[in-house]
């Protein structure tokens, strides 16, 4: 073998643990995460592999409190290395402190069902429940705090206000159904009737016909619709009062996603859309197990199809908003939304996306896998990103993120108006690149060079 082809095996070669483990002895965080943030954890063996977590997650606790982003990255790599109970947790406070309140509640839940008797799971979930309002999920996170935890006091005194907001959800919720059932002419708590509600003005598209009746498909689904949404799911013996509740969760979630993508893009669909909700299981038999491991939901065949929607978690009320907006595009397009490039379709729905969990960039260690590649030319380009799905590519994460800081730029050259008017003509048949250049005076090569500036001066 020759010296070069040696040098360049070695060079290529992971780093050791006991780098990491020397780094992290030195303090040297920044270099820590640097040396481990590309390299796959499968690569080592088990007992490596937990030495090195070790370091990331001594660098996370060290930082959490002064510098969360970086402990957020440290703890990122710390959980892919050894998904510990420490680990979490410090994933989880980190993502709080960088007010990424999706990801900390997906940490927590996985904490959760892996170390049910760590108490901390369960309080720090029911805590981030009650600050966003959801006092049900709230009280069955604190209810499954074990009772002889360190935790077990204080989840006790925070249960009872759970308690106290959920009666608060279901009797508004059960108002709102009275109101219903009396609008739609159905016998009411008394048994009487009233007459249907009058729709107002026909022009009034956002308030005519907006009751949602219930029944039950011909495939055994249940049905929950109205003008905008016709809502599918199986029963899955869920009893009246279980099906109620999980209804008006989904309900009240996609009429906020109407509502969000309205406020971002001036409009919405108006047209009618099924939104089909499976389990995991579900998901996995009708479309195949390994978009199953890889999607949390699709839009297709004029569906939006939702993977795990019998918890209505953060994230899954984000990824019904992204799936809503191909739902719009499509109806935008004249349902000939396959014309346009895929990462101008995924990118607008993946930066609404963003605007819906608070933010106006991707989470913060995607940012920097993006600055980093956007310094060193490792970015995609949209050309390669303009066919096929994203979710195939390499790299995902950073395919849809490099997409929607496209869409970003262009929404900052004229806002959604333009942007709009452009997606309409393409759907129509105009070439996209010739849409391009009438509305934005630039072809795809500009745009590029215009992501990459923009990433490489953050």
């Amino acid at each position: 073998m020759s010296t070069l082809l040696l040098t360049l095996l070695l060079a290529a070669a992971p780093p050791p643990a006991s780098k990491a483990q020397q780094l992290a002895k030195d303090k040297a965080w920044e270099d820590l995460y640097l040396a481990y943030s590309s390299v796959d954890p499968k690569g080592y063996p088990p007992a490596e592999r937990k030495a090195i977590a070790g370091p990331l997650l001594k660098g996370c606790e060290a930082l959490v409190a002064n510098d969360a982003v970086m402990a957020y990255s440290l703890g990122e790599r710390a959980v892919a290395f050894e998904e510990s109970a420490p680990g979490l947790h410090c994933l989880a406070r980190a993502a709080s402190a960088t007010e990424q309140h999706g990801t900390a509640e997906e940490v927590l839940r996985k904490g959760l069902t892996t170390y049910p008797k760590d108490g901390a799971f369960g309080l720090e979930l029911g805590k981030l429940l009650l600050a966003e309002k959801d006092g049900a999920g709230a009280a069955e996170a604190l209810g499954k705090v074990p009772p002889r935890s360190p935790q077990a006091a204080e989840a006790k005194k925070l249960l009872q206000k759970a308690l106290s907001l959920s009666a608060e959800d279901s009797q508004a919720r059960a108002q709102a159904e009275n109101l219903e059932r009396r609008m739609n002419g159905e016998p009411g708590p008394a048994g009487g009737k009233t007459k249907p509600a009058i729709a107002q003005d026909e022009g009034d598209t956002r308030s005519a016909s907006l009751t949602y009746e219930s029944g039950v498909g011909e495939d055994g689904m249940r049905t929950r619709s109205n003008r905008r949404f016709v809502v599918k799911y199986f029963n899955n013996n869920r009893d009246f009062g279980q099906r109620a509740d999980y209804e008006g969760r989904i309900i009240a979630t996609l009429d906020e996603a109407y509502e969000h993508t309205r406020g971002i893009l001036g409009e919405a669909r108006e047209s009618p859309v099924d939104v089909i909700l499976y389990t995991r299981e579900e998901f996995r038999t009708h479309q195949g197990a390994s978009l199953a491991r890889a999607a949390a939901g699709l839009y297709s065949d004029g569906a939006i199809r939702i993977n795990d929607a019998t918890e209505l978690t953060q994230q899954t009320k984000a990824t019904l908003v992204h799936e809503y907006v191909h739902a719009a595009v499509d109806d935008f397009c004249g349902g000939a939304d396959h014309q346009l490039p895929t990462w101008l379709n995924e990118g607008l729905a993946e930066y609404v996306e963003w605007r819906y969990l608070g933010g106006d960039g991707p989470p913060v260690i995607t940012g920097n896998a993006l600055r980093n590649a956007a310094r060193s030319g490792r970015l995609p380009s949209l050309n390669a990103l303009s066919q096929g799905a994203l979710i195939q590519t390499s790299d995902p994460s950073m395919a849809y993120a490099t997409s929607a800081v496209a869409v970003r730029e262009l929404m900052r050259r004229g806002g959604a108006p333009r942007l709009l008017a452009l997606i309409r003509e393409v759907g129509q048949g105009t070439p996209f690149d010739q849409a391009l250049q009438t509305h934005y005076d630039m072809d795809v090569a500009k745009l590029d060079e215009e992501v990459k500036s923009t990433l490489s001066q953050r």
